[in-house]
């Protein structure tokens, strides 16, 4: 069987996730951030996809110009919490906020529920699985976070490779959050 290879990447930071709010079709922060060194990580032969939204395109170019456009990797649908602040929410809509935390199925701002999202990605995945070759994917933190449900599902346990010199970083905030740190762009390039 042929190995697949997919390498899942976050778009580069926006002002709405700086100031906590749930984002709108901005652009990324910092434009000038894309360097060669980025094309360099991930030499052709790949196959460079990302989501429609402006800074899902706005960071894959730096990893090259080919990129396609795979509507299955959008941002989940916030629905009328579009660039709103969390702040605001947990003063003006507390109850509606935490039943979204608390409920995957809950769709209190109209928009798409996070089980929804989730299906969506784990269709998806079943798409690329088969595909031989290594991808790269440029998407949105909650489309990362259900592929990494996907494939933590069930048997958690054997499905986590940790390679030499991994770096794993948990945090406690009332419960246990994985964080995938970024790589430190002031350092590398």
């Amino acid at each position: 069987m042929p190995s697949s290879r997919l390498t899942l990447i976050c778009h580069a930071r926006t002002v709405a996730q700086k100031l906590a709010r749930f984002p709108t079709n901005e652009p990324v922060e910092d434009l000038a951030l894309a360097s060669d060194a980025f094309r360099a990580r991930f030499p052709s032969p790949r196959r460079l996809i990302c989501a429609p939204e402006l800074r899902t395109r706005q960071t894959a170019a730096w990893f090259g110009a080919d990129a396609q456009i795979d509507q299955t990797l959008r941002d989940c649908d916030w629905g009328r919490w579009h660039g709103q602040s969390i702040k605001d929410l947990q003063s003006s809509h507390a109850d509606a906020l935490q039943a979204w935390l608390a409920d995957p199925d809950a769709t209190p701002h109209g928009g798409e529920s996070v089980r929804q999202l989730t299906q969506r990605v784990a269709k998806w995945l079943d798409t690329i699985a088969p595909t031989p070759g290594h991808v790269v994917a440029v998407t949105h933190p909650f489309v990362i976070r259900a592929a990494l449900m996907q494939v933590l599902q069930g048997a958690a346990f054997n499905a986590i490779d940790v390679e030499p010199l991994s770096v794993i970083e948990l945090r406690f905030n009332g419960i246990w959050r994985l964080r995938l740190p970024s790589m430190d762009l002031e350092e590398a390039f």
